[in-house]
């Protein structure tokens, strides 16, 4: 018996040392008063949260290894979304909707801190694994598969209007059609880029798009021209994954009406929600270059991925640069909770710079996106093309 309480006591102590320490590498709390602090703090709507399975019947999966392909495209699918007081039904809206868009071999849990953030704000998120490109597809992950996922956010949209437009569901009247955004990371920001900007499976229901530290290299301006939707990139400038000289800074002599929002010293996989877990590495991209080095077609030298993403006259470019994980050692980085904030706060500004129904909201947001941010942030720089 004595044993077994000198067991427990141990444990207890055990315990409440890594609890000690896991609160004690949070970031320290922007200051009380601070226009970020308001903004960072949990709105009004409490959050619920839905998880289903979505079937595309129209179009149909690729084969894939020795997956052998299938007539349609099935989605695990997450939404985030306010709640009505005292019920578990959605709250009156309409309100926005985003939809976001995964990394490759990533999955629909990605943007859990951004997405339970903007449902609190007055937001409905969705976000689904895509087929090909999520950790568990059928054939193993595979990169090529990007040029299909385009239509599958355009379907998140279909499906979300058209409970939106009946008034049988429970959705009915929760979505304002002419405020729908998109935002992805990594290989889920090259397919907002793509479907916020490609010619050929642009979806003009998008009215402002956020790319986090997408692929854009190989978008040259003529590629952005068919449209000026606000458009924005959060990218950390020691990105290993994908680098930032190389993805990031073209943004603003590339595509008119952008912010570039830049973090000194931010990593690639600390953008993602999983990324808390990995609090105490040097630099979480150790991991993320581990799982995704040799799945690119960089890395496979494979140039037909080119020719599936569009032509040279539809603006995409040839000759990609291969610097997927080059830098070794990998300097250390930002917090991965840090970079959450910061992406809290740089995300829902520019949205609200674009879908606030109030003008003087509007700018309110928009001159802390522009001066605000990076006063907060010293690590933050914010810069924006030609409007």
């Amino acid at each position: 018996m004595r044993f077994l309480k000198r067991a427990v006591l141990a444990l207890a102590i055990v315990c409440g040392v890594l609890a000690l320490a896991w609160k004690l590498s949070e970031p320290p709390p922007l200051p009380d008063g601070s226009t970020g602090a308001a903004l960072l703090a949990p709105g009004p709507w409490t959050v619920g949260r839905e998880q289903l399975e979505l079937i595309d019947g129209s179009r149909r999966t690729d084969a894939n290894g020795d997956f052998a392909g299938a007539p349609t495209r099935t989605r695990r699918t997450r939404l985030w979304f306010p709640l009505a007081a005292g019920s578990g039904e959605p709250a009156p809206g309409p309100f926005p909707l985003i939809a976001y868009s995964h990394g490759f071999f990533a999955n629909n849990t990605e943007p859990a801190y951004l997405a339970e953030y903007l449902a609190s704000q007055g937001y409905i998120v969705v976000a689904a694994d895509f087929p090909l490109t999520n950790m568990r597809a059928p054939g193993g992950a595979n990169v090529f598969d990007v040029m299909n996922q385009p239509g599958d956010v355009s379907f998140l949209i279909d499906t979300l209007l058209a409970w939106n437009a009946d008034p049988a569901s429970r959705f009915h009247d929760r979505v304002d059609p002419a405020r729908i955004g998109a935002a992805g990371l990594s290989l889920g920001g090259m397919t907002t880029e793509l479907v916020a900007y490609h010619p050929r499976v642009r979806d003009p229901r998008i009215k402002a798009a956020v790319s986090i530290a997408g692929p854009l290299e190989l978008f040259g301006r003529a590629f952005f021209a068919g449209s000026t939707l606000p458009f924005m990139m959060v990218a950390g400038d020691i990105d290993a994954m994908v680098p930032y000289a190389d993805n990031a800074l073209p943004v603003l002599e590339r595509i008119d009406n952008a912010w570039l929002v830049s973090l000194a010293g931010a990593s690639h996989a600390g953008f993602a929600d999983q990324a808390s877990l990995m609090r105490w590495f040097d630099n979480p991209d150790t991991v993320g270059c581990y799982f995704v080095r040799d799945r690119t077609p960089q890395a496979s030298g494979d140039t037909s991925y080119y020719d599936r993403i569009g032509t040279v006259e539809e603006g995409v470019l040839r000759g990609m640069q291969n610097r997927l994980c080059l830098t070794d050692p990998l300097p250390a980085a930002m917090s991965p909770l840090l970079q959450h904030r910061i992406t809290q706060l740089a995300v829902r500004s520019f949205f609200e710079t674009v879908f606030n129904p109030d003008a003087t909201e509007q700018a309110r947001y928009r001159d802390y996106l522009q001066t605000g941010l990076a006063r907060d942030f010293p690590a933050v720089a914010v810069e924006r093309s030609n409007p």
